[in-house]
């Protein structure tokens, strides 16, 4: 009896220092645990939706979260203007990458025209979680400051004034929708510049938006307005006039080739 018992007591004993191993084992991997799920947790929230844009070369994706820190957008055209946001800048990694657009809550990237997006989607999706998981900032301290294309300055005239109110009220929300932008550039003879930005800026429909519906609001707002014109950078306006040089000259080449050509005479 007194063996049972004494066996008794030392498998109790045996349990109960096994038993306490298991609490401080469970107990070390229970503090370890919350940090792994509250991890899993924020990628998990991190639904990234992709819509449409009237340009096919262009997607908007929306991953549920602030992107900009401020109301305004960031484009970076090139991979070396993209060093000012760490996201712009893992983005522009992926081949076939033309653009990004950076706006309050959404990122509009513009691929290469021979790009096929079926290819692109999985590394943009990839690209732009691992950037949320990293803790980075979207853009690099100094490359935050709000863009002043439609801050009204005492310089202003009562006209101008009134154009970028709209601008900023009435016409960039609805073009943000679509995945792009306007900036203003200036106003003068009762034309309004503007240059279109991300998923507006290579769109076949563009000189339909800023026809249809940009001049139309603005003439009706603002009556000094008589057109509205789209602004170039220099490089896209030595791009723009050599493209249509090289049309000129191929239209030449085809009509001189024509069966029904006839020669122009020199005065």
């Amino acid at each position: 009896m007194h063996k049972l018992l004494g066996g008794w007591q030392r498998m109790s004993m045996h349990r109960a220092c096994k038993n306490q191993k298991n609490n401080k084992m469970f107990q070390h991997i229970q503090r370890k645990i919350p940090q792994r799920q509250s991890f899993l947790m924020q990628l998990r929230s991190l639904f990234i939706q992709t819509d449409s844009t009237p340009n096919i070369h262009s997607l908007k994706f929306r991953p549920g979260v602030a992107v900009a820190p401020t109301s305004s957008t960031h484009e970076f055209m090139t991979a070396r203007a993209a060093m000012t946001s760490p996201l712009a800048k893992r983005i522009f990694r992926i081949d076939g990458v033309k653009g990004v657009l950076l706006g309050p809550d959404f990122i509009t990237v513009t691929k290469q025209e021979d790009a096929e997006w079926q290819l692109m989607k999985p590394d943009l999706y990839a690209s732009i979680m691992d950037h949320y998981s990293s803790g980075q900032p979207v853009l690099s301290e100094g490359g935050e400051g709000l863009p002043a294309d439609t801050l009204i300055t005492e310089e202003d005239s009562e006209v101008v004034a009134m154009i970028k109110e709209l601008l900023d009220t009435r016409i960039r929300p609805t073009i943000q929708d679509d995945g792009g932008d306007v900036e203003f550039m200036g106003f003068e003879d009762g034309v309004v510049k503007l240059k279109l930005k991300g998923a507006c800026r290579t769109c076949d429909s563009s000189v339909v938006t800023l026809k249809n519906g940009i001049e139309n609001m603005l003439m009706h707002y603002v009556p000094e307005v008589t057109a509205v014109e789209q602004a170039f950078d220099e490089m896209e306006g030595i791009s723009n006039d050599e493209f249509k040089k090289l049309e000129a000259s191929l239209k030449d080449e085809e009509e001189a080739h024509s069966p029904h050509y006839i020669p122009k005479l020199k005065n």
